[in-house]
């Protein structure tokens, strides 16, 4: 992972415009190609981003940008779509590169495992013909909740969460992009599962062809019988 502290502009084009004026921010670039603007403020979540599969090209700035000021210009694109990432970088104050290994992943809580395994059981909860592939698919950025395959025989891929937010959803686009390169699995669909899901999250999941789908963990778990209630 590189981190690099700089006074830097950004300018982002694609499906939307947006522009970050200069100011000193953090430059995360991760070692499976993403890149991340932060700022020391507005919570954890990074100003803008470009997830992989994308490529990093530096080159030295034009005659107008060095008389700005420009020392470097990044120039992020994204493989798949016309997204791209334009920093121009002015005063550089730290720049380091760190090698952090392999990942473990996130170790869920005892509701979240157990979702899982209850989901593994009955797998005809995504759809009537899904089968098991298997729990905690393995790739290269952390395991799959589970990857199924539906009454066609497409790959299923879903993440499992508790309380379902954009971070989640987030997360699961990444798995997509990685596992729709296997052409063994291509082409890939993911349903984002949870016992709630916020409605910015629904949003998001919908905008990028992700099903959502409620977990009710009681009826799960065979301590509530969803047909006796009144409401």
């Amino acid at each position: 992972m590189r981190l690099v502290v700089a006074d830097c502009s950004a300018l982002y084009t694609g499906r939307l415009t947006a522009m970050l004026p200069r100011a000193t921010r953090l430059l995360v670039v991760k070692a499976d190609g993403s890149v991340l603007i932060h700022s020391d403020g507005g919570s954890y979540k990074p100003l803008n981003w470009m997830s992989p599969p994308c490529t990093l090209a530096v080159r030295a700035p034009s005659d107008e940008a060095a008389e700005r000021g420009v020392t470097e210009v990044w120039t992020v694109q994204h493989a798949k779509s016309d997204d791209r990432l334009e920093v121009e970088l002015f005063t550089v104050h730290h720049d380091s590169s760190h090698d952090l290994g392999i990942d473990p992943g996130l170790v869920k809580d005892g509701v979240e495992a157990h979702l899982q395994e209850l989901l593994a059981e009955q797998i005809a909860l995504l759809g009537e013909g899904h089968t098991l592939v298997r729990r905690e698919y393995p790739t290269a950025i952390g395991p799959v909740d589970i990857l199924a395959r539906d009454a066609t025989g497409a790959t299923v891929a879903v993440e499992i969460k508790r309380r379902g937010d954009i971070d989640g959803v987030e997360q699961l686009t990444r798995y997509l992009d990685l596992l729709n390169r296997d052409p063994l699995l291509a082409p890939v669909r993911g349903i984002y599962a949870a016992q709630e899901i916020k409605p910015q999250a629904r949003v998001l999941a919908k905008d990028r062809g992700i099903a959502t789908l409620l977990l009710d963990y009681d009826a799960m778990r065979g301590v509530d019988d969803p047909e006796s209630r009144l409401f």
